[in-house]
Formats: structure tokens, sequence, C-alpha cells
């Protein structure tokens, strides 16, 4: 993907990210939660002034200064080009999408909005943008358990490789 592109593709979600928080707190905060299928999920206005499931509320501009960070860290790395996989500029892509719409929600309303409520699981109320964030996440671990998994096998192999080729010599030496 091309940095235009790149950049678009960010822009656009983070888009998609305030864009629903805009329609969460218009038309969700006023009644509080609205059942968007029985038993299973709701939508439920909250406003999280920590991090993942409220932990830290009591520290959003040391989260915002963390999260700023973890930004540009993923930023970093993202455009250092020590990254080759597309799969990968992908997942830091979702990140940084997602890293950005909650620093512009901490920034701008001194909390994250979170609206979504899975009920069949006793789980934390959050929003698209910390879906952007741990599916990308997610993904990335996916990707290097995989990567790492493969380094391991080929070494194996060539290690089984040279251990035939030395065996082969030693037979050869011994017929001499």
């Amino acid at each position: 993907m091309s940095v235009i592109g790149a950049i678009i593709f960010v822009l656009s979600l983070v888009g998609i990210d305030q864009l629903i928080k805009y329609f969460v707190i218009e038309y969700l905060k006023p009644i509080g939660v609205f059942e968007l299928v029985e038993g299973f999920i709701r939508l439920r206005y909250v406003e999280n002034t920590g991090a993942v499931f409220g932990s830290f509320s009591s520290h959003t501009a040391v989260l915002t200064v963390v999260s700023i960070i973890l930004l540009i860290v993923t930023v970093y790395f993202l455009v250092s080009q020590k990254n080759k996989s597309k799969l990968v500029s992908f997942t830091l892509l979702l990140m940084i999408a997602g890293g950005i719409g909650n620093i512009i929600d901490r920034i701008r309303l001194h909390f994250v909005v979170d609206y979504i409520e899975p009920l069949f699981i006793d789980f934390a109320v959050f929003n698209f943008a910390d879906c952007l964030i741990t599916v990308g996440a997610f993904v990335l671990m996916f990707y290097l358990l995989v990567d790492i998994i493969k380094d391991e096998k080929a070494k194996k192999g060539k290690v089984s490789s040279q251990e035939f080729i030395n065996d082969e010599t030693v037979v050869e030496d011994e017929r001499d």
C-alpha cells in the first residue's frame, strides 16, 4: 500500500470511529442503553476515563501521553521500512487508526466514548477504535507466532541437512 493509500485508509477508519462516537453521544447518551440483540449485545453509553476495563481511571493525562508515545513508536516502525510484510503493515495501520481515534477522545473529551457491550460474556464495554487495536494486535501476534515457528522449522531443516551431509561424508571416508 502506498503512503497516500495508507494515510487515506487510517483517516477513513478514524473518521468512521469519530462518526460513530458522534452518533453515540448524540443519540445513545440521552437514553443510556439500547438493546441491539436481546441477551447477546447491547449499546450502552460509557465515559471511560481509564484504560482497559476502566483501569487507571484517575490517570487520564498519563494515559494520553503513553498512548501518544505508543502511537509514535508504531508509526515509526511502520515507516522505517523494517517491516516487509503487507499483513504486518495492515495490522499496524489498524492499530494506528484505533489509537488515533481514542487519543482524539482523550484530548477532546478527557475520556473515551465506549458503547459496545457484549452480554453473552462478562466483558468490558468497548468501541470501534478498540476493535481496530485488538484485531490488529491479535493478527500481528498470530503472524509473529507463525513466523517464529517457520523460522524454527527452517533452522531444524538446515541442521538436519547439514547433519545428513556430515553423515554421508563420514560414510565415504570410512570406505576409503
